[in-house]
């Protein structure tokens, strides 16, 4: 329970905010560039800070350090709801981040710990991942309901219930931490966190500017440049901030990078679904949020429910790659929406796509825990999380730009726009609504009609360029993971495995 509440808590404030960028646009006054640190300072902190943190984890503790993240979390909502400028509410988003970096790696080793057996495991990890993505979906609809109602941050207060429910069930959950005694090194803590800061910043920078914008490209070669000196430190050191020789393991390796490339386009779906809904269809922010639901219902009932058995009967590798499949199927129906398009269609892309997530991470997730001693599972969590957080970075940046690129190349406007108008609906797509406004029929009709046709020509390009990557990986993945065994226990099992802790866990 606490490890989903947790989960839930760090998905829902990820999707939350952006109903309420209208809002405190107005009410704060923030300029366009203090909007995109508002809304990138949260991944910017989370993704230079997990590995750090799972291993603090494992060092000192990770309920410990769950409590202390939650904490956090609960104090950076509260900063942000009242926050009376656009500077102190980036500021309150960083806090929101580095407790969020606490969080993740803590929830997932903890389940490694509570969970002593193959079976509890993984349906404890499938439980996890559908509750996440049920978040991405709750996220929305409880925006639009705050939203409807009272300020904008509103959105905030949601997560500080949730917070306190945590911290009230955290104190029945059994501490673990490793056997032995951990040091950090100071040096890799700093390469870690420059290098992941830079790469994360470069590749949402990607996405507003052009990868070949020069600030992107040093950010790019800061980070490189800081991760591969701290790979090599960490070759040299007795007790390195990450085990590079984790790598070596296929299961492991394989799942790490399953994980990178799968929420690389799965994020991109999420992000083009809700364009989608919102601005081609129309539809309200909360009706957009409810549309997610099938999807993240299935997620829940193919992580919590199916995965387990299918590991068993089929293996790791078929079930990967069956999952992938799924939601490559998920891809290509999706690929061929349109403007008028029944809500069956994306129905059955949303179910296929949650089911084929579902299946995929939490099978991936598992073999990333199981296939390490227990007393480095927060270090294997952080991992597991930094794959996370820059496949989706990575997903937004990529797909984004080749929504954008789609969108340029095939608009033609009839004649008639004025030139200034023009150029704001080949910059925007949401500013079409806008500037046909302000013009005459017939005219307005064909601008929305040319801007639509394009957009979604980008959407089913970019929805059948990830069916392409999801079933090339499926195919990978069936050939990484063939050899990893279904049932995988690096430890000994405990003797005796409290039934209660594993239920508060």
């Amino acid at each position: 329970m606490v490890s989903c509440l947790a989960q839930l808590m760090v998905a829902i404030d990820m999707t939350v905010l952006h109903l309420a960028v209208p809002a405190l646009t107005t009410q704060l006054g923030a300029s366009a560039e203090e909007l995109l640190w508002i809304a990138d300072v949260y991944g910017f902190a989370m993704g230079g800070l997990l590995v750090t943190m799972g291993n603090l984890g494992d060092r000192f503790g990770r309920r410990r350090v769950l409590v202390v993240g939650v904490t956090a979390f609960a104090v950076g909502s509260l900063l942000a709801a009242y926050a009376p400028t656009a500077e102190l509410l980036i500021a309150a988003r960083a806090v929101l981040g580095v407790a969020g970096a606490a969080v993740l790696p803590s929830t997932t080793s903890l389940l490694r710990a509570v969970f002593t057996t193959q079976r509890a495991r993984t349906a404890a990890v499938g439980a996890g991942a559908g509750v996440s993505a049920a978040g991405f979906a709750i996220g929305p609809i409880v925006g639009g309901v705050l939203l409807d109602h009272f300020w904008w941050g509103s959105v905030f207060l949601v997560n500080i219930p949730v917070a306190v429910l945590i911290l009230v069930a955290a104190r029945l959950v059994p501490e673990s931490r490793s056997g032995g005694r951990l040091r950090l090194d100071a040096l890799s803590v700093a390469l870690s966190i420059v290098g992941l800061v830079a790469v994360v910043y470069a590749l949402k920078g990607a996405f507003y500017a052009g990868i070949w914008y020069p600030e992107v490209l040093g950010a790019f070669a800061v980070g490189g440049v800081s991760l591969y000196l701290f790979a090599r430190r960490q070759r040299r050191l007795a007790q390195p901030l990450i085990d590079l020789d984790l790598f070596r393991s296929r299961g492991f390796s394989a799942s790490v990078g399953s994980n990178l490339v799968s929420v690389f386009t799965m994020s991109a779906f999420a992000l083009i679904s809700s364009q989608y809904f919102q601005l081609v269809l129309g539809w309200s922010p909360l009706r957009s949020g409810l549309a997610f639901v099938p999807g993240a219902v299935a997620a829940l009932v193919a992580g919590g429910i199916l995965a387990a058995k299918a590991v068993r009967r089929f293996g790791r590798a078929p079930t990967v790659s069956g999952g992938l499949a799924l939601a490559a199927v998920g891809f290509g129906l999706f690929g061929g929406v349109d403007t008028d398009s029944p809500y069956v269609l994306v129905l059955a892309a949303q179910v296929a796509f949650g089911a084929g997530a579902g299946l995929t991470l939490t099978v991936t997730g598992d073999t990333i825990l199981g296939t390490v001693p227990r007393d480095r599972a927060g270090a294997a969590a952080a991992i597991s999380a930094t794959a996370y957080e820059l496949g989706g970075s990575l997903g937004i940046a990529v797909v984004g730009s080749v929504l954008s690129a789609v969108y340029h190349a095939e608009l033609a406007l009839p004649p008639g726009v004025p030139p200034a108008l023009a150029a704001q609906v080949h910059e925007s797509f949401s500013a079409t609504a806008a500037v046909a406004a302000g013009l005459p029929e017939p005219v307005a009709s064909a601008v929305r009609l040319a801007a639509e046709e394009s957009f979604v020509g980008g959407i089913r390009t970019s929805m059948l360029g990830s069916a392409a990557v999801m079933t090339i990986l499926a195919v990978v993945a069936l050939r990484s993971l063939r050899g990893v065994p279904k049932v995988i226990e690096t430890d000994v099992p405990a003797p005796d495995p409290d039934p209660a802790a594993e239920a508060r866990t």
